[in-house]
């Protein structure tokens, strides 16, 4: 076997090691909460050495950060929210109802990941300062998200003329939120079709002209 195929499966293996602890610290994280997961118990989980994770990862604080990020995307690429293939689609859409169409579907898909996980991180952040301080930002990069495409939406014809930018983006940073996705959906019992149906008629009838 050659150097470059070692070196390719061994990267391989390396990779299905790291979805594997991070699928199971998703699960153990879900179900018991950050704070009662160890990592022994994300290890137990995956099949692996808690060495291992040590390795990988770091320590527990980094491996939430690695999760949080990779559930955000859907993958373990490293790119960014605005530079993804249904987020730059739905901002090339011609009108804006055809805008919002696209990206209520893609938006829908990424809260249908993050929205538990969300609630994960909001207690282990409140119970460790150092979780906290993982994502140092002065600006919620969701809210620079929903900014960006309150920009375009708003150059595209069919957009409402009487609305700021800044109203926009407030209206798409509220109405698709984590939080109000795990209200009609969790609490509420909706399926994802009837939210994302919803989302969609409400921010075309407050963005988009009559």
């Amino acid at each position: 076997m050659s150097d470059v195929k070692r070196t390719s499966k061994r990267a391989q293996k390396a990779q299905e090691t790291r979805r594997r602890i991070l699928q199971a610290a998703l699960e153990l994280f879900l179900q018991a909460g950050y704070g009662a997961t160890n990592l022994q118990d994300v290890a137990d989980k995956a099949g692996v050495a808690v060495q291992t994770i040590y390795f990988v990862f770091g320590n527990k604080r980094a491996l939430l950060k690695e999760l949080v990020d990779v559930t955000i995307a859907g993958d373990d690429e490293p790119v960014a929210t605005m530079d993804r293939p249904w987020y730059t689609a739905a901002l090339a859409a011609g009108t804006a109802q055809d805008m919002l169409h696209a990206y209520v579907a893609g938006t829908t898909s990424v809260l249908e990941r993050v929205a538990p996980i969300g609630r994960v991180l909001q207690a282990a952040a409140a119970s460790d300062p150092e979780v906290a301080a993982l994502w140092p930002y002065d600006v919620d990069p969701r809210y620079v998200v929903q900014q960006n495409a309150a920009k375009a939406l708003a150059g595209k014809p069919g957009a409402r003329a009487d609305m700021s930018v800044e109203e926009m983006a407030d209206l798409l940073y509220g109405l698709l939120s984590p939080e109000l996705y795990l209200l009609f959906v969790r609490e509420r019992g909706w399926s994802r079709e009837r939210w994302e149906r919803w989302a969609g008629e409400t921010l075309r009838a407050q963005l988009c002209r009559t």
